[in-house]
């Protein structure tokens, strides 16, 4: 299945971010990392390929995810963003069963065994 057919696109910032999405993530789903910060026109490409698809923006609890945070409100407001606690700071070091729940909350299928 090519990503131009999925329907649902989560948004992390690095590599470790989108390793531990892949491990949770029970369904077909891309995600996409912006390595920290995304240029104007590197924004403007990504927004032209999410046309029509189901954003999710999950980034790290920290000031360079409020940043991205801020900046994907402001350019695809129709994004939605999902959250984690602000004790583990970052999405690579938050438990998988954190994970699980935040994405479950936002109707996005994981394996069950992080729920338990």
């Amino acid at each position: 299945m090519a990503f131009d057919d999925l329907e649902k696109v989560i948004i992390v910032e690095g590599r470790t971010d989108k390793k531990k999405i892949e491990t949770v993530v029970n369904e077909p789903v891309e995600i996409i990392c912006t390595n920290g910060t995304i240029s104007i026109s590197k924004l403007d490409e990504l927004i032209e390929h999410l046309f029509n698809k189901d954003v999710y923006i999950l980034v790290d609890a920290d000031s360079a995810g409020d940043k991205l945070r801020k900046q994907f409100k402001r350019e695809f407001p129709e994004a939605r963003h999902l959250f984690i606690d602000k004790t583990y700071r970052e999405v690579a070091t938050a438990p998988e069963h954190h994970i699980a729940t935040v994405l479950l909350s936002a109707n996005i299928d994981v394996h069950a065994e992080f729920l338990l």
